[in-house]
């Protein structure tokens, strides 16, 4: 489970490629909504077909691995997260159940934010929801391309 830290010098939000994307006076406005929180090696964020968190999460250090529980028992991963992205598009698009795994892969910093916080700023339009437009594309295609490795390159 996520730790929350009340002293954050560890990490800016700026070090999340999206929020740094947003223009100054947009990021202001959401720090004072961002948590501070330190992901532990394993901490598992989301479980597939389990009720979606309230929250989204933004790494800064940490990376989160997005995988699928295979029939055999096996995981297979499907993409990751980490400072360049956010965990928590399918609260955007309205899913109320985690569709995968979330696990913390690599152990680190972050900052969460309400979901229902980010889906009214997203349905506002304007240049955070273009980010996260165009983030989704990137993890769609991130995932397909994870697919189509794994089905044709065995080790």
């Amino acid at each position: 489970m996520p730790t929350s830290l009340h002293h954050p010098n560890q990490s800016h939000p700026n070090q999340n490629h999206l929020l740094a994307a947003l223009p100054k006076a947009e990021l202001e406005h959401l720090i004072p909504h961002l948590e501070l929180i330190q992901l532990s090696l394993g901490d598992s964020l989301w479980e597939a077909g389990r009720p979606l968190p309230a929250y989204a999460y933004f790494p800064t250090s940490a990376i989160i691995s997005l995988h699928h529980i295979l029939e055999n028992g096996l995981s297979s991963a499907s993409a990751s997260v980490g400072r360049e992205g956010m965990l928590g598009i399918p609260l955007l698009m309205g899913s109320e159940i985690a569709p995968s795994w979330a696990t913390v892969h690599i152990a680190g910093f972050g900052y969460r934010l309400k979901g229902a916080l980010l889906l009214r700023k997203f349905k506002d339009g304007g240049l955070l929801q273009r980010l996260l437009l165009r983030y989704s594309q990137a993890l769609v295609t991130e995932a397909t391309q994870n697919l189509i490795c794994s089905r044709h390159h065995r080790t």
